[in-house]
């Protein structure tokens, strides 16, 4: 992509992030996950908008557009991801991180340690993870029916603790969890291919040094592709 192509594309998504956030002031969006989403967040800071709770990584890069591109307290958005979480853990904490906040708009990336704490016991299954997530969003549904849900896919790259005996069933959960998406009536934001792209093009440790944990290209790939997808 070209610098002048690049400039249009955030243009445009910047202007549909700002006619999303018209609806009504006070708009809440709440990202939630494991470290992949919480990325140094201080979890002792509850405040919206404040870069401390937001964390270094994704989060923030779609927070700063979306305060920078609407009119002033047009967002309030907060990251309570905690790092090494599960879709159980997930689950456990849900009612005081999410549904509390009200959210008009849930943001969720959670799948890669269902599958990497198999090496440290744990026992979960992908069927114990698509049904575990998918009974977290329809509870949601019920909870907040107007909230929009989004779905990150789970990723990972072949390189640091990636080994081949991840696979097939890393990518089985990808495939599960974009089942959970659909059923949910949830907004899908695909990952995998983007990263993968990306890393035949640089090496896969340009986005993701350990294979799970994104650089910063790496948090600004999933910043690109979520206003991408949500906005439109």
């Amino acid at each position: 992509m070209n610098r002048r192509n690049f400039v249009v594309t955030a243009a445009a998504a910047a202007g549909s992030l700002r006619r999303l956030g018209t609806s009504r002031l006070g708009r809440v969006v709440v990202f939630q996950g494991d470290s992949i989403t919480a990325d140094g967040r201080d979890p002792a800071s509850v405040l919206a908008n404040d870069p401390a709770a937001l964390g270094a990584g994704y989060p923030l890069l779609i927070a700063s557009q979306l305060l920078a591109g609407s009119d002033a307290g047009a967002w309030r958005c907060f990251n309570r991801a905690v790092g090494g979480d599960k879709v159980p853990d997930l689950a456990a904490r849900w009612t005081t991180d999410t549904l509390a906040l009200e959210p008009d708009l849930i943001s969720v990336l959670i799948g890669v340690n269902d599958y990497w704490h198999k090496q440290r016991g744990y026992t979960g299954t992908v069927a114990d993870y698509e049904q575990g997530y998918g009974a977290l969003l329809q509870a949601t549904r019920q909870a907040l029916p107007r909230a929009r849900l989004v779905v990150l896919e789970p990723f990972v790259l072949r390189c640091g603790v990636v080994k081949r005996d991840w696979f097939p069933e890393f990518d089985q959960r990808r495939a599960a969890a974009a089942r959970v998406a659909e059923r949910a009536n949830a907004t899908f934001v695909a990952l995998q291919s983007a990263f993968d792209t990306g890393a035949a093009r640089t090496g896969p440790e340009h986005w993701a040094p350990d294979g799970v944990h994104p650089s910063p290209a790496g948090h600004a790939l999933i910043a690109e592709r979520w206003r991408a997808v949500v906005a439109a």
